[in-house]
């Protein structure tokens, strides 16, 4: 597990010598050095790839180049030294890119009703290939086959996503597409050892209840239906992977880490609208719709939704509001005392958050909510304090 710690400070305390703490400070350099480059050359792969398809515009010539991209970057991997390895890396990358990539964007611009049944298949079969050598070993570099691999699984949601739109799939049906979808990425997080793969995941997992983002001129927005299924679901998922991380190997546990961490992201804005707007608990899901084809009147629509109201729990949105400040100080006490140093920068995050919105949203004029709120906090950090206490010395006894 990674921890903070002021080597400076040990050093001088005689916890770690003076040279230890240099090789600490180097290796923790080294580890950023590496995640910058790699995340530089990842980004200058794909825009290569993806301009040098789109500039080409022609299916042979994108192939032909492809190909010959591809041959020398396994050429230099194979007979050239480390040196120059990431030129043979990007190389067989773009190639590869430029023929999956290419052949999906050929599919869905030519033969658009076709397209989903080679994508599925072909995608399915080029992360198969590239995940046997991945696990394996053999053909080329790790970084290669992972790439070969999420490229493979790319071109197979692809392929989703078309026969999607193309069957106008909606409902329960359409959840469980986000939930394969969402599996498929966590899987692939894993194989590949690649947190970011494994955080895209909770997109999709969110989905499942319509969760999700919209964007329009200045503005982007976080939307959530069903705050309160969203947070259940968020929070289903948070203690799982939490359970799992502490059950696993430190590589599993990084994934199961970076999902937790993420689910408790969406569970928080999920509860920032809760506490704006509140939560009528189902009615996006099993509450009475609109239907336009219908001749029922907007009067009658709306004495529905009232008659779900009375039978449905609704939570106002100033106890939503009390409850995320409870949930978010119970959090950021267990993060603290756990030491899951993500989930407690989190929860400092959205207190601020909360905070902020509340100030202005809620009680802005209200002076008696902050006199209440700021002599209850009192008690509430000296019995955090007494807690640790007690923990710390029942650890040492």
């Amino acid at each position: 597990m990674h921890t903070i710690a002021d080597t400076k400070q040990l050093a001088l305390d005689g916890i770690i010598t003076a040279e230890q703490a240099r090789v600490i400070e180097v290796r923790a350099r080294e580890a950023m050095v590496a995640l910058s480059i790699n995340t530089l050359l990842s980004a200058g792969i794909v825009a290569a790839t993806l301009g040098t398809i789109f500039w080409l515009a022609n299916a042979m010539a994108v192939a032909v180049f492809g190909t010959a991209l591809l041959a020398a970057g396994l050429v230099i991997l194979a007979r050239v030294g480390a040196l120059y390895r990431m030129f043979g890396n990007a190389a067989a990358l773009i190639g590869a890119g430029m023929l999956i990539g290419g052949a999906g964007i050929e599919l869905v611009d030519k033969h658009y009703d076709l397209a989903p049944w080679i994508m599925l298949p072909a995608g399915l079969l080029v992360a198969g290939v590239a995940g046997r050598a991945l696990l394996r070993g053999g053909l080329t570099t790790r970084f290669v086959q992972g790439a070969i691999f999420l490229m493979g699984l790319a071109l197979h949601l692809a392929g989703v996503g078309v026969l999607v739109e193309q069957t106008q799939v909606h409902g329960p049906l359409m959840a469980l597409v986000f939930g394969y979808t969402a599996m498929l990425l966590a899987a692939a997080g894993w194989m590949t050892d690649v947190r970011l793969v494994t955080a895209l995941a909770i997109a999709p997992f969110a989905q499942m209840l319509d969760t999700g983002t919209s964007y329009f001129h200045a503005a982007y927005v976080f939307m959530s239906p069903e705050p309160t299924l969203s947070i259940l679901q968020m929070a289903a998922l948070m203690a799982a992977m939490v359970w799992l991380a502490g059950q696993s190997g430190e590589r599993t546990a990084r994934h199961a880490r970076i999902l937790a961490t993420m689910a408790f992201i969406v569970a928080n804005l999920c509860a920032l609208v809760g506490s704006l707007w509140g939560d009528v608990v189902g009615q996006s899901i099993w509450g009475p719709g609109y239907d336009w084809a219908s001749d029922l009147s907007y009067e009658q629509y709306e004495a529905a939704q009232a008659a779900f109201r009375a039978k449905t729990l609704e939570i106002s949105e100033g106890v939503y509001s009390i409850l995320w400040a409870l949930a978010l100080t119970a959090m950021v006490v267990w993060a603290a005392q756990t030491n899951r140093r993500a989930l407690f920068n989190t929860g400092v995050t959205f207190a601020g958050i909360h905070a902020y919105t509340q100030m202005f949203e809620s009680f802005g004029d209200e002076p008696l909510a902050y006199v209440i709120g700021g002599f209850a906090a009192i008690p509430l950090a000296w019995g955090i304090w007494r807690l640790n206490q007690w923990l710390v010395t029942r650890s040492r006894s």
